[in-house]
């Protein structure tokens, strides 16, 4: 049996849900690049009214053309960073010490600041 197997087990699945998670915010970004391509055809097609083009413009966004892929790029992150603390975090528990949990009030600070921007971002952007 592995020492602190439960551990090592929680660990694991904390990293795997990361990972979909990261996978699913990818799968996200692809699903908007798509469909800002399909927004830019339909606004240079010559099949559509004055008043529509306006509408189909206003769909895409004033960041249209890199929110996908911005999308994409913190899909990869979220799985690098979650890599990073399974390996750390598996490190932590085979070690003999105790550790403190002063980097969990760090993430939750920058999990607010994330959450803020984003909300900034939808309303001014709105």
């Amino acid at each position: 049996m592995i020492n602190r197997y439960s551990d090592h087990a929680a660990n694991e699945r904390t990293f795997l849900a990361w990972v979909r998670t990261g996978i699913a915010t990818i799968a996200f970004g692809f699903v908007i690049e798509k469909f800002n391509l399909f927004i830019a055809a339909m606004e240079k097609a010559n099949q559509i009214a004055p008043r529509e083009h306006r509408l189909l413009g206003k769909l895409s966004g004033m960041l249209g053309e890199y929110d996908g892929s911005a999308l994409i790029l913190i899909g990869i992150a979220l799985i690098a960073l979650a890599s990073f603390r399974f390996v750390r975090t598996g490190r932590m528990i085979d070690d003999a010490q105790t550790h403190s949990a002063q980097n969990i009030r760090t993430e939750l600070v920058l999990s607010l600041v994330l959450i803020m921007a984003a909300l900034a971002a939808y309303v001014a952007l709105d």
